[in-house]
Protein backbone atom coordinates (compact mmCIF):
# COMPACT_ATOMS: atom_id res chain seq x y z
CA UNK A 1 0.00 0.00 0.00
CA UNK A 2 1.12 3.34 -0.83
CA UNK A 3 0.52 6.38 1.12
CA UNK A 4 0.62 9.87 0.09
CA UNK A 5 1.77 12.22 2.70
CA UNK A 6 2.77 15.75 2.97
CA UNK A 7 5.98 16.44 4.73
CA UNK A 8 4.62 19.42 6.61
CA UNK A 9 1.79 17.52 8.29
CA UNK A 10 2.77 14.95 10.91
CA UNK A 11 1.33 11.50 10.44
CA UNK A 12 0.07 11.11 14.06
CA UNK A 13 -1.50 13.94 15.89
CA UNK A 14 -0.49 14.01 19.55
CA UNK A 15 -2.53 17.04 20.48
CA UNK A 16 -5.77 16.54 22.37
CA UNK A 17 -8.66 17.47 20.19
CA UNK A 18 -11.80 19.24 21.34
CA UNK A 19 -14.83 17.02 21.51
CA UNK A 20 -17.38 17.45 18.88
CA UNK A 21 -20.14 19.85 19.84
CA UNK A 22 -23.02 18.06 21.68
CA UNK A 23 -20.93 15.21 23.15
CA UNK A 24 -19.65 15.54 26.76
CA UNK A 25 -16.00 15.29 27.55
CA UNK A 26 -14.53 12.60 29.78
CA UNK A 27 -13.71 15.04 32.59
CA UNK A 28 -17.28 16.29 32.75
CA UNK A 29 -18.59 12.73 32.75
CA UNK A 30 -16.30 11.76 35.67
CA UNK A 31 -17.40 14.90 37.56
CA UNK A 32 -21.09 14.05 37.14
CA UNK A 33 -20.53 10.46 38.30
CA UNK A 34 -18.55 11.69 41.36
CA UNK A 35 -21.29 14.17 42.34
CA UNK A 36 -23.95 11.42 41.97
CA UNK A 37 -21.93 9.03 44.13
CA UNK A 38 -21.49 11.77 46.74
CA UNK A 39 -25.26 12.40 46.82
CA UNK A 40 -26.02 8.68 47.18
CA UNK A 41 -23.50 8.45 50.02
CA UNK A 42 -25.06 11.46 51.79
CA UNK A 43 -28.54 9.92 51.50
CA UNK A 44 -27.24 6.59 52.86
CA UNK A 45 -25.54 8.27 55.84
CA UNK A 46 -28.70 10.27 56.61
CA UNK A 47 -30.85 7.12 56.44
CA UNK A 48 -28.40 5.28 58.73
CA UNK A 49 -28.57 8.08 61.32
CA UNK A 50 -32.39 8.09 61.32
CA UNK A 51 -32.48 4.29 61.50
CA UNK A 52 -30.11 4.34 64.50
CA UNK A 53 -32.29 6.94 66.24
CA UNK A 54 -35.41 4.88 65.52
CA UNK A 55 -33.83 1.75 67.00
CA UNK A 56 -32.83 3.67 70.14
CA UNK A 57 -36.37 5.09 70.48
CA UNK A 58 -37.80 1.57 70.10
CA UNK A 59 -35.50 0.24 72.84
CA UNK A 60 -36.56 3.11 75.13
CA UNK A 61 -40.25 2.36 74.50
CA UNK A 62 -39.72 -1.35 75.24
CA UNK A 63 -38.07 -0.45 78.56
CA UNK A 64 -41.00 1.82 79.44
CA UNK A 65 -43.49 -0.91 78.54
CA UNK A 66 -41.67 -3.32 80.86
CA UNK A 67 -41.95 -0.75 83.65
CA UNK A 68 -45.64 -0.29 82.83
CA UNK A 69 -46.22 -4.05 83.19
CA UNK A 70 -44.57 -4.04 86.61
CA UNK A 71 -46.65 -1.00 87.61
CA UNK A 72 -49.82 -2.77 86.46
CA UNK A 73 -48.95 -5.81 88.59
CA UNK A 74 -48.38 -3.64 91.67
CA UNK A 75 -51.65 -1.76 91.15
CA UNK A 76 -53.52 -5.04 90.60
CA UNK A 77 -52.14 -6.47 93.84
CA UNK A 78 -53.21 -3.36 95.76
CA UNK A 79 -56.68 -3.41 94.21
CA UNK A 80 -57.02 -7.08 95.20
CA UNK A 81 -56.02 -6.20 98.76
CA UNK A 82 -58.56 -3.38 98.95
CA UNK A 83 -61.21 -5.60 97.36
CA UNK A 84 -60.58 -8.32 99.94
CA UNK A 85 -60.86 -5.77 102.73
CA UNK A 86 -64.19 -4.51 101.40
CA UNK A 87 -65.53 -8.04 100.99
CA UNK A 88 -64.51 -8.89 104.55
CA UNK A 89 -66.20 -5.76 105.85
CA UNK A 90 -69.35 -6.51 103.87
CA UNK A 91 -69.42 -10.01 105.31
CA UNK A 92 -69.15 -8.61 108.84
CA UNK A 93 -71.92 -6.10 108.16
CA UNK A 94 -74.03 -8.86 106.62
CA UNK A 95 -73.68 -11.03 109.72
CA UNK A 96 -74.52 -8.08 111.98
CA UNK A 97 -77.56 -7.28 109.85
CA UNK A 98 -78.71 -10.91 110.01
CA UNK A 99 -78.33 -10.91 113.78
CA UNK A 100 -80.31 -7.66 114.04
CA UNK A 101 -83.06 -9.05 111.80
CA UNK A 102 -83.15 -12.20 113.90
CA UNK A 103 -83.53 -10.14 117.06
CA UNK A 104 -86.26 -8.01 115.48
CA UNK A 105 -88.09 -11.13 114.29
CA UNK A 106 -87.81 -12.63 117.77
CA UNK A 107 -89.20 -9.45 119.33
CA UNK A 108 -92.08 -9.40 116.84
CA UNK A 109 -92.84 -13.04 117.65
CA UNK A 110 -92.86 -12.25 121.39
CA UNK A 111 -95.18 -9.27 120.81
CA UNK A 112 -97.55 -11.42 118.75
CA UNK A 113 -97.70 -13.95 121.59
CA UNK A 114 -98.41 -11.15 124.04
CA UNK A 115 -95.12 -11.40 125.92
CA UNK A 116 -93.39 -8.13 126.86
CA UNK A 117 -90.08 -7.37 125.19
CA UNK A 118 -87.32 -6.22 127.51
CA UNK A 119 -85.84 -2.95 126.28
CA UNK A 120 -82.57 -3.64 128.06
CA UNK A 121 -81.63 -6.70 126.02
CA UNK A 122 -78.18 -6.20 124.60
CA UNK A 123 -77.94 -5.85 120.85
CA UNK A 124 -75.56 -8.34 119.28
CA UNK A 125 -72.14 -6.84 118.69
CA UNK A 126 -69.88 -7.35 115.73
CA UNK A 127 -68.86 -10.94 115.22
CA UNK A 128 -65.63 -12.32 113.97
CA UNK A 129 -65.61 -13.40 110.32
CA UNK A 130 -66.11 -17.12 110.06
CA UNK A 131 -64.05 -19.35 107.85
CA UNK A 132 -67.12 -21.20 106.55
CA UNK A 133 -67.84 -18.72 103.77
CA UNK A 134 -70.23 -15.93 102.94
CA UNK A 135 -73.76 -15.69 104.28
CA UNK A 136 -76.91 -14.26 102.78
CA UNK A 137 -79.08 -11.53 104.22
CA UNK A 138 -82.29 -12.94 105.67
CA UNK A 139 -85.62 -11.50 104.69
CA UNK A 140 -87.03 -9.65 107.68
CA UNK A 141 -90.62 -10.19 106.73
CA UNK A 142 -92.69 -10.71 103.64
CA UNK A 143 -96.17 -9.36 103.07
CA UNK A 144 -98.70 -12.10 102.44
CA UNK A 145 -101.03 -11.33 99.58
CA UNK A 146 -104.02 -12.65 101.47
CA UNK A 147 -105.92 -10.53 103.94
CA UNK A 148 -105.30 -11.82 107.47
CA UNK A 149 -107.87 -12.40 110.23
CA UNK A 150 -110.65 -10.84 108.13
CA UNK A 151 -109.88 -7.35 109.43
CA UNK A 152 -108.69 -5.89 106.10
CA UNK A 153 -105.03 -5.72 107.15
CA UNK A 154 -102.36 -7.78 105.44
CA UNK A 155 -100.83 -10.49 107.54
CA UNK A 156 -97.08 -10.76 107.84
CA UNK A 157 -95.30 -14.03 107.40
CA UNK A 158 -91.76 -14.30 108.77
CA UNK A 159 -89.13 -16.04 106.75
CA UNK A 160 -85.63 -16.31 108.13
CA UNK A 161 -83.00 -17.75 105.84
CA UNK A 162 -80.61 -20.08 107.60
CA UNK A 163 -77.01 -18.91 107.58
CA UNK A 164 -75.08 -20.47 104.77
CA UNK A 165 -72.69 -19.62 102.03
CA UNK A 166 -73.49 -16.96 99.47
CA UNK A 167 -73.80 -18.65 96.08
CA UNK A 168 -72.66 -15.54 94.20
CA UNK A 169 -69.10 -15.59 95.60
CA UNK A 170 -66.56 -18.35 96.02
CA UNK A 171 -64.05 -18.13 98.85
CA UNK A 172 -60.48 -19.05 97.93
CA UNK A 173 -57.82 -19.32 100.62
CA UNK A 174 -54.24 -19.53 99.41
CA UNK A 175 -51.42 -21.39 101.21
CA UNK A 176 -49.84 -18.10 102.31
CA UNK A 177 -53.02 -17.23 104.25
CA UNK A 178 -54.52 -14.70 101.84
CA UNK A 179 -58.22 -15.03 101.20
CA UNK A 180 -59.77 -14.07 97.87
CA UNK A 181 -63.40 -14.04 96.78
CA UNK A 182 -64.26 -14.75 93.19
CA UNK A 183 -67.67 -13.81 91.81
CA UNK A 184 -69.56 -16.73 90.34
CA UNK A 185 -71.87 -15.93 87.45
Amino acid sequence: MTMISEPDVPAIELVHREAAPGTPSRAKMIGVIAVGALLVTAVNVTAAVYLYRGVNDLKTMEARLDQLGQFEQRIGARIDTVNNGFQSRFETLDRQLQANFGQINGNIAKLEQGQPVAASEPAPGPTEPSMAGNTTVADASAVDESVGAGNGEPSFKRRVAPPGSNPSYKRIQQPDGKVYYKKIN
